[in-house]
């Protein structure tokens, strides 16, 4: 099996969980018998906890000699706490259960994403392609779950949930390529905490990633609440996964043809990320005012720059902007910011103001998109005049 089929196996099996997690997560706590400050605030523990969990598990990945082998083991943690989560009651049993699961589904994201850009480099294949048949199978298993929820209980979001998280473990540890962490070995402890230390001392580098974070955090009301919001609108969960795949579709064709032919003719990842940040500013701003099915349609075809436009732009701009030594440390910064802390300060945000405004806490994912830019367009010029393009 070629490296880019052994790649994209990581992604189907990754996202075809958070295919099912992200959407339906938050129906399964609801059934629980949840308020929804209570799964704002059970999802948003593992997003915060990123902020500590990322980095230090970025230093102990980089402590392995291959890098599939914390892939692997993440793999079982992430069953184990979905599992877990399964099998207790009680609030706090659930968000000890969902903080480590979603702690290590989230952990592999950077640390796929890193291999995969290695890997690429070297034999000659675009990263958004493996990407891109991740969103695919986000989008089937997306589809499957909306379909069985019609049938079964949400029960069945668990089951799914562990069962990827397994075979993730297995393709880890028998199919992905031995790529190593580090030519000559990995680097000691001290060397990759000063690492990431001087990662945390560059403003300009803290601020991008900041910019990219706030985009991409603007989903989180979207992630937590449009399921329960769509539900209460009369909309069958069936149609709930029909709209998110639809939105992921779109995704993959801006990954598999888009992205390449951005690549060639010269648009740079800031100009994406601009991009981006409008089309949320748009996207939400609309939905705040719970258009109809057929608006729902157009508007979630802006899933394309949203979500996949600011995330091929950001691991672009983390990229050049660290020390290629530091790569695994760089993305997993940025995942802990935009996938941890400002998602997850978003999500704790998102459960009262459901609970208070409804569909108009849209206008404040807005808003963070607009701040997302300013900081964006500073960074730009810090980066124009230190000589980047």
């Amino acid at each position: 099996m070629k490296a880019a089929s052994r790649m994209a196996l990581q992604y189907i099996l990754l996202f075809g969980a958070s295919g099912v997690t992200l959407p339906f997560a938050g129906l399964w706590f609801r059934d629980q018998g949840l308020s929804g400050a209570q799964i704002g605030a059970l999802l948003a523990i593992p997003m915060l906890a990123r902020a500590l969990t990322g980095p230090l598990l970025a230093v102990w990945a980089d402590g392995f000699i291959l890098r599939r082998t914390p892939i692997a083991l993440l793999g079982l943690v992430m069953a184990v706490g979905y599992g877990g989560a399964g099998l207790v009651e009680g609030f706090i049993p659930w968000a000890l259960f969902w903080l480590v699961g979603a702690t290590a589904a989230a952990a592999l994201i950077p640390l796929s994403d890193v291999m995969t850009l290695r890997v690429a480099g070297r034999e000659g294949f675009a990263f958004s392609l493996p990407r891109g048949c991740g969103s695919a199978a986000f989008v089937v298993a997306n589809l499957t779950m909306g379909a069985l929820l019609t049938q079964v209980s949400s029960d069945a979001v668990i089951l799914w949930a562990v069962t990827a998280a397994a075979l993730i473990a297995v393709t880890a540890w028998r199919v992905l390529p031995a790529e190593p962490v580090a030519e000559g070995g990995p680097a000691s402890r001290l060397e990759r905490f000063q690492g990431l230390g001087r990662l945390l001392r560059r403003p300009v580098f803290m601020a991008a990633i900041f910019s990219v974070g706030a985009v991409q955090a603007t989903h989180a009301f979207y992630y937590g609440f449009s399921a329960i919001a769509w539900r209460a609108q009369g909309l069958a969960e069936s149609v709930t996964g029909l709209l998110w795949g639809f939105s992921v579709v779109v995704e993959i064709g801006f990954m598999w043809w888009i992205e390449p032919w951005r690549r060639r003719i010269g648009i740079g990842p800031w100009t994406m990320l601009f991009i981006g940040a409008g089309a949320a500013i748009l996207r939400w701003g609309l939905m705040a005012f719970a258009p109809p099915l057929w608006m729902l349609v157009p508007l979630q075809m802006l899933h394309a720059l949203t979500f996949a436009a600011t995330y091929l732009a950001g691991v672009q701009i983390v990229e050049r902007l660290c020390p290629p030594d530091s790569h695994t440390a760089a993305q997993t910064l940025s995942s802990a910011l935009s996938a941890g802390v400002l998602i997850g300060l978003a999500t704790l945000a998102s459960g009262p103001l459901y609970d208070v405004v409804g569909l108009k806490a849209y206008l404040a994912m807005a808003g963070l998109a607009l701040i997302g830019a300013l900081v964006g367009l500073w960074v730009r010029a810090q980066e124009a005049a230190s000589g980047h393009d």
